[in-house]
């Protein structure tokens, strides 16, 4: 037992964002700023994670991603994976998120934009 806790292994968790139809997109993992996708990032927790992907051509994504713990990080089979096992093992989990083209509005759309906001701010009873 003394023997198995000096060579124990451990989990490597690994994310994998990927972005389509370009990539080169800034992405944010729970507001922390990860990189320009693709882009692999260690993980600590499963669970719900808040993604925002960027790219000046496109619309800004704001999205979760919910990653499952797979059957070996489940207690109490964890402890011998994490602790027991003699190699590191390597939980990958890849994503590809899908953005959508930004469209800049028409004059007209801008105009009718602005006179609701006008509407709104001169005579609003809030």
């Amino acid at each position: 037992m003394l023997l198995s806790g000096a060579i124990g292994g451990c989990v490597r968790r690994t994310m994998t964002i990927n972005t389509a139809p370009v990539s080169g997109a800034r992405v944010l993992v729970n507001d922390e700023d990860v990189g320009v996708s693709p882009v692999a990032v260690d993980f600590l927790w499963y669970g719900d994670y808040d993604v925002i992907v960027r790219h000046p051509d496109y619309e800004t994504l704001h999205t979760h991603w919910r990653i499952p713990a797979p059957w070996y990080q489940l207690p109490p089979i964890d402890i011998v994976s994490e602790v027991m096992l003699p190699v590191t093992l390597h939980d990958r989990h890849e994503q590809t998120f899908t953005l959508n083209e930004r469209t800049l509005p028409t004059r007209d759309e801008l105009i009718q934009r602005a006179d609701e906001t006008r509407e709104t701010a001169l005579f609003s009873d809030e």
